[in-house]
């Protein structure tokens, strides 16, 4: 149940991080007319931009740079028969076919 866990974690993650870029980008263009609207002198909407940049780029990093893909459910059935070691199971891309050789025709 672990890497299960583990997958529903990361999918959160990627959730929050897209909702988090969402406000990001709508905030930061609200200020953008507001300074525009204001005389367009001299650009102080980039520090906001800037401070939340670095926390959007970490929130990016903590839900896309750490593990990977997203785990799918046939990515966690496979590791977990690799460790009750069961190896791992038959590819569906093969069908009912034997793809072993062992040597003899017949």
């Amino acid at each position: 149940m672990e890497l299960r866990d583990e997958a529903i974690r990361g999918l959160r993650r990627k959730r929050t991080f897209r909702r988090h870029l969402a406000a990001y980008v709508i905030v930061n263009l609200f200020l953008i007319v507001i300074w525009l609207a204001t005389g367009a002198g001299y650009f102080w909407p980039g520090w906001v931009i800037a401070g939340w940049g670095i926390g959007v780029v970490a929130n990016a990093w903590y839900a896309y740079g750490r593990g990977g893909d997203a785990i799918s459910e046939a990515d966690i059935s496979r590791e977990t028969r690799r460790l009750q070691g069961l190896g791992d199971p038959p590819d569906p891309r093969a069908g009912d076919r034997d793809e072993r050789h062992t040597g003899t025709e017949g």
